[in-house]
């Protein structure tokens, strides 16, 4: 594996497969890059940059972690090809200013999810991805469904801007207890990574349309779960999963034709908060059609 830092070095490594991280490698990000390596789309180029433009000034930023021999043996333990660390210097040569932001698709504004409670995210998402994607230029991209509006967000920018690369998902990693995989795992104590459990156990509620009958009934069987692990909620809501939008509630379309009923899928969404965390999860909703 080849280990860069300046993109001189890394016009050599044009195209392939890329895997965007911010470092602090889970079992989550390895997953992405073995299964960029499986794509056969060589060279994978794993890239560890933590993006200031992406975290408000009240956010994590500084105490993120940081475990950089222990991410490059992990990436070249997974099979990249590549693994480029640059400086904030080598991405924004003359300050963030210098990189413009790319217009905003409606899924990074409208659905009020991550994008009302991060207000500047994904301007910051779309500035460092679309940056990488001009250096790298590669031909795919692999994104974890765990950030589920993130990888809508790309995905509609892509498209926008018009970019031959293909943005493929790829499901939530969790451990054996159902927790999503998350760098920001290491700062819940004890009790708090008990009580986080709450998050899959709410998705798992409403996993299948069979166990509710209206979405206000499922959203509210995910809040009550997410209450009994005492999670400070942000969200808990079942959207439109192809835009994230509100969708109407399925009883009122019982009796109509066929052609008037919602046949997109829905995706349950949470946030919460355990103490200074901040987590996210989600899951598709299995059977939806049938009950309608």
């Amino acid at each position: 594996m080849k280990i860069l830092h300046t993109i001189d070095q890394l016009q050599p490594h044009f195209g392939g497969t890329c895997v965007l991280t911010m470092g602090a490698l889970h079992e989550g990000h390895l997953s992405l890059i073995r299964r960029a390596v499986e794509r056969n789309n060589p060279p994978v180029v794993t890239t560890i940059f933590l993006n200031p433009t992406q975290f408000a000034p009240d956010e994590d930023l500084s105490r993120y972690p940081k475990p950089i021999d222990d991410d490059i043996e992990k990436a070249r333990a997974a099979g990249s090809d590549v693994l480029f660390i640059p400086s904030t210097e080598t991405i924004y040569p003359n300050g963030p200013q210098s990189i413009p932001v790319p217009p905003l698709p409606d899924v990074a504004t409208k659905p009020k999810l991550e994008d009302a409670a991060r207000p500047t995210h994904f301007a910051g998402v779309c500035q460092v991805v679309l940056r990488f994607f001009n250096l790298i230029k590669p031909s795919s991209a692999l994104f974890g469904e765990k950030d589920y509006q993130q990888l809508l967000v790309i995905r509609s920018m892509v498209a926008q801007q018009n970019l031959p690369i293909k943005i493929i998902g790829c499901p939530v990693i969790r451990e054996k207890n159902g927790l999503a995989l998350s760098s920001r795992n290491v700062y819940l104590s004890s009790d708090e990574r008990t009580r986080a459990l709450g998050l899959s156990r709410a998705l798992q509620k409403v996993a299948d349309h069979a166990n509710f009958n209206s979405i206000s009934e499922g959203e509210s069987k995910m809040r009550t779960v997410l209450n009994d692990h005492r999670i400070k909620i942000d969200y808990a809501v079942i959207r439109n999963a192809d835009t994230l939008m509100p969708v109407n509630d399925e009883n009122q379309f019982k009796g109509e034709p066929a052609p008037h009923r919602p046949s997109s899928p829905r995706r349950a969404l949470i946030a919460g908060r355990l103490g200074n965390t901040r987590l996210i999860d989600n899951a598709a909703i299995r059977n939806w059609a049938a009950r309608l």
